[in-house]
Parts: C-alpha cells; structure tokens; sequence
C-alpha cells in the first residue's frame, strides 16, 4: 500500500471510531439515561414454609429539579405493592430536589420502609473530569457544599421509615420480624459499624444489612455477624460498561463483576446474599449510561 492510501485508510479508520464513540455517547445520554427498566430476583433466605416477601431496593436517584419522566417512573413503582421499600441513599443532587424527589418517593412512602444516606444527600456534586472516574474512587470536595439533608430525613421518618444512619432497628412487616442494620456512608468513611456489631437476632425471621456503598470492610462485617441479606447502591452499575465484559469500576473496592446485581458475599465460613443497585440516576456534570440502563429492583425473598 503506498503511503498516500495508507494514511486515507488511517483516516478513515480514525473516522469510524470517532463516529462510533458519539454515536455511543449520543445514545447514552440520549436515550439510555431515561430507560428505567425494573430487575426482579428470588433470593433463598427465609425460613421454610413462609410466604414470599417483596421487597423494592430503589437507590441514587440524583433527583434533578425538572426530571418529570423520573419522578412519574418511581411513582409507578407503588403499583407493586411491595411489603417493603429500601432506599440506599443519594436521592438528590440540590437542594431544590429535595422537594421533587419527596414528591416522586410518595406513594412508596405509604408502605413500610428503611434508608441510609450517601454523599450527595449530603453534599451537592461539582463538576470534575468524568475520565477520572474510571480509574481511581471519587472524592468528595475539599470545599462542599452542604444540602438540606434533615429535610429530606425528616421526610422519610415522618412517614415511618426507618432511618439506619449506623443504627439498628426492627420492623413487624407482613407478619414478620425483620432485624435491621446500617451504616451511614462508607465512601465519605461515616460508617461506624463496629460501634454496633453484634450477632444477628436468631430470632427475627430475616436479618438485613443496609450501606449505600459497598466498601469490603462493611460487607465482611456484617456477613460475620450473620446478616442473611445486604442490600447497597453507590456503583451506578459502573454506569459506562463494555458489552460482554461489564462495569469498568465500581467506584469504590467491591470487585468489578458484582457492580450491580445479585452475588453471593462470601467471608470465611459465612456469606451472604448481596444485592447491589445500578441507581435510577447520574451526576448532573456526566448525564450517560452505556450498556447500564437505570434500575430499581424487587426482591421475592423466598425459603432457603
């Protein structure tokens, strides 16, 4: 090939990818970014001869003020009746969310509840290079700016959720007693697990591990301690995978392959199922999903 065709093949070639990278990035943030879809998954972990019960894991909704098709898609939510909603945190982005993302929640404020919080419940992002992301845990602001959090927690305890900001607590739900416990968020190192480590009740019917992020020292504590499920948000799913070899990062150290989904946590002689939530939302300063459409989840808890 002479030199004048290679470097037309070259050309080409660079014009092909570049095409191909915004056709990519076009329909992440055209399209991709508003396909809520709903995951479902049985999870073994009650006792034999109980009845199923449903659970809905919402997690990292970033509300931004004027997401009408968000906020009508999280509402439909209620249609499944679910016995009972956890939320794992960064529900907002501003503090003029807080008002939309209460209003979106409503109608699953009407059923039995749990939550915890992460970063940008506390503070607002700001904006940052997204490349970075991908190769090392983001960081909160040296500078942050504070939101109105017991606006947005006082909501949710008016409504009768529980708040598991690193706390135990117990919940009667379809008849059952649920052992509850939290942490506040691992990735701004809130969480305080080993002020409340204990056993898991022997005797509730269901004891459940509740993070936003899902950092391995949290999760290797809890699977000690005996709690049958975790529940946690924060990876967005790796929100930029590569299809057919997954999330990129987790944004923090659980290991790539369990970015979102439903995982076996093993710790010594003990595990747990883990169950960790792609998010409904993003960060306003990098609005696109690829190959990682937003999600809620319900669990059909059934017996072992």
């Amino acid at each position: 090939m002479s030199r004048l065709g290679f470097l037309r093949t070259a050309a080409l070639g660079a014009g092909l990818v570049t095409a191909a990278g915004a056709g990519a990035v076009a329909w992440g943030a055209g399209y991709e970014i508003r396909a809520f879809r709903l995951r479902r998954f049985q999870v073994p972990v009650l006792r034999s001869g109980q009845a199923p019960l449903r659970v809905l894991h919402v997690s990292d909704i970033h509300m931004i003020p004027g997401q009408h098709a968000k906020k009508a898609w999280i509402r439909s939510l209620a249609d499944l009746q679910p016995d009972l909603v956890i939320d794992t945190g960064d529900n907002i982005t501003s503090a003029g969310a807080v008002p939309e993302v209460i209003e979106a929640l409503e109608p699953l404020l009407e059923f039995p509840g749990a939550f915890v919080l992460g970063s940008n419940d506390y503070y607002a992002p700001r904006p940052k290079n997204p490349v970075t992301y991908l190769w090392r845990p983001s960081r909160a602001h040296t500078k942050p700016r504070d939101l109105p959090t017991e606006q947005l927690t006082a909501a949710f305890r008016t409504a009768g959720w529980l708040d598991l900001t690193n706390t135990r607590g117990r919940l009667h739900v379809d008849g059952r007693r649920l052992d509850l416990v939290g942490v506040d968020d691992p990735h701004l190192r809130r969480d305080r697990y080993l002020d409340l480590a204990a056993p898991a009740d022997p005797v509730a019917d269901l004891s459940v591990g509740v993070t936003h992020a899902p950092y391995r020292r949290v999760l290797d504590a809890m699977t000690t301690d005996g709690h049958q499920l975790l529940i946690a948000g924060h990876t967005h799913g790796g929100q930029l995978c590569v299809p057919f070899v997954g999330a990129l990062t987790t944004n923090c150290d659980l290991p790539r392959s369990m970015a979102k989904g439903l995982h076996r946590w093993e710790r010594g002689r003990r595990s747990s199922w883990l169950h960790v939530s792609a998010g409904l939302g993003t960060s306003p300063y990098a609005p696109v999903r690829f190959a990682c459409a937003p999600e809620a989840t319900l669990l059909e808890l059934v017996p072992a």
